[in-house]
């Protein structure tokens, strides 16, 4: 369901649309914000530092059927992150799963990728390459 956190709200909301109306959800938690510390490593592999904090927002919620969903979103949209946790309730929710996949996880997977694709294209344009001219004098 990282795909759900990797994409803005009004995008969730237009895939959300297909599936009809959505159920009544009960909140367990939030959504409610908060910071996390951000970890790193030079190298990707010497020793851990904390980078920074981060805004997050968390919800959980209930459907009448018991079905729990949980969502995290960077920021501070607490509609998306409770949209985000009504549609992983409805994802988990065993006869819905496939529609769910189809519906929303695989549109969005795909703008992911194509907007990767963008910024990749975007980076490429800007390479440099470095080269040493060897001077016949050695």
């Amino acid at each position: 369901m990282d795909v759900l956190a990797a994409s803005p709200r009004s995008e969730i909301e237009a895939c959300a649309e297909v599936l009809g109306p959505l159920p009544q959800a009960q909140p367990v938690r939030g959504p409610e914000t908060g910071l996390v510390m951000l970890r790193g490593r030079i190298g990707g592999d010497g020793g851990p530092f904390n980078l920074g904090e981060a805004v997050v927002t968390r919800a959980t919620v209930r459907l009448a059927c018991g079905s729990v969903g949980h969502a995290y979103a960077l920021g501070q949209d607490k509609a998306k992150a409770r949209l985000s946790a009504l549609l992983a309730a409805l994802w988990s929710e065993g006869g819905r799963r496939a529609e769910g996949e189809e519906a929303i996880v695989a549109p969005l997977a795909r703008a992911r990728a194509e907007e990767n694709a963008r910024v990749a294209r975007e980076a490429a344009a800007t390479r440099v390459d470095f080269f040493t001219m060897v001077r016949g004098d050695d």
